[in-house]
């Protein structure tokens, strides 16, 4: 099967698994909120695997996989509704291993500092860096990137890189939308910073997911999961995957019924970001309620 411009509402993932050996899912947005899990999607994909398909979580988190399992254990998603973890902090660890030295000013919550366990970096301040890594917001309940313009400015003045090692524009906490590291990155980028920004939707997650299916399976056999259009489905399209698309996600106040989203204005939507989906549903589920 293949991605179409006008996708059909599916009521579940069964409809859609025997298509698909593998799945690469979303994690906040499809299997939780940021405070709590969707019973129903870690459900799905428990049965899933139970069928013998293989679930790999791929997480715009600037974390190792080791703390996002773990945040997953708290919010009570069991291990078994996933082989592997696969993050956008990890990809960006491998990054800065290759820089032996590098004086690194952390822009993020302290929650994101596992990120730097173990490598050979030092962190550094804000006026002896030569290197900004960026994983978020320093009070991402409180700022917003407007509170950074003087710094992005001050740091493309110095010729800084920044490393971003989380894509997204905001997540869901909640039913707040959060500022993420990608809006800062953005707004760096425009002002002639140089950026490097890791995790969905560039190659290189992908290519690491894929390495950890065993035995190796094409793109075209895997079914990627998500509910941000410029990461998930983005990244999913242009890098070769089918992609089921999760309205009920940050773009749920788009689509009318958070439950029952409007699927001719998913379909608009699709079109105007000049994407293409699989199918369509309101949240993960394996089959109706």
């Amino acid at each position: 099967m293949v991605n179409v411009a006008n996708p059909p509402l599916v009521s579940g993932l069964a409809e859609l698994a025997a298509d698909y050996p593998v799945l690469f899912c979303d994690v906040w947005g499809v299997v939780h909120d940021g405070m709590r899990a969707y019973p129903r999607a870690a459900e799905a994909l428990f049965t899933y695997r139970a069928g013998g398909g293989t679930v790999i979580l791929i997480t715009n988190a600037p974390r190792p996989k080791a703390e996002v399992a773990a945040q997953l254990d708290r919010f009570g998603v069991p291990r078994t509704a996933y082989d592997d973890i696969v993050s956008s902090g990890d990809t960006a660890r491998a990054f800065l291993a290759e820089r032996p030295g590098a004086r690194v000013f952390h822009v993020g919550a302290e929650r994101d500092l596992p990120l730097y366990d173990g490598l050979p970096i030092a962190l550094a301040g804000e006026a002896d860096c030569d290197l900004i890594s960026c994983t978020g917001l320093f009070d991402d309940d409180r700022e917003t990137p407007d509170d950074y313009a003087g710094r992005l400015v001050a740091w493309r003045d110095r010729g800084l890189t920044m490393i971003c090692s989380n894509p997204d524009i905001v997540v869901e906490r909640g039913r707040r939308l959060i500022w993420c590291a990608g809006a800062l990155a953005e707004r760096y980028r425009d002002l002639g910073g140089e950026t490097l920004i890791i995790g969905k939707p560039h190659p290189a997650i992908y290519e690491a997911a894929l390495a950890r299916i065993a035995p190796p399976q094409p793109r075209t056999r895997v079914l990627a999961i998500g509910d941000g259009l410029k990461t998930d489905v983005r990244g999913a399209v242009h890098n070769g995957f089918d992609v089921l698309f999760v309205t009920g996600g940050i773009h749920a106040a788009d689509f009318g019924d958070r439950f029952a989203p409007d699927i001719a204005r998913v379909a608009a939507r699709l079109r105007t970001e000049g994407l293409t989906a699989r199918a369509v549903m309101a949240q993960l589920a394996w089959g109706p309620a």
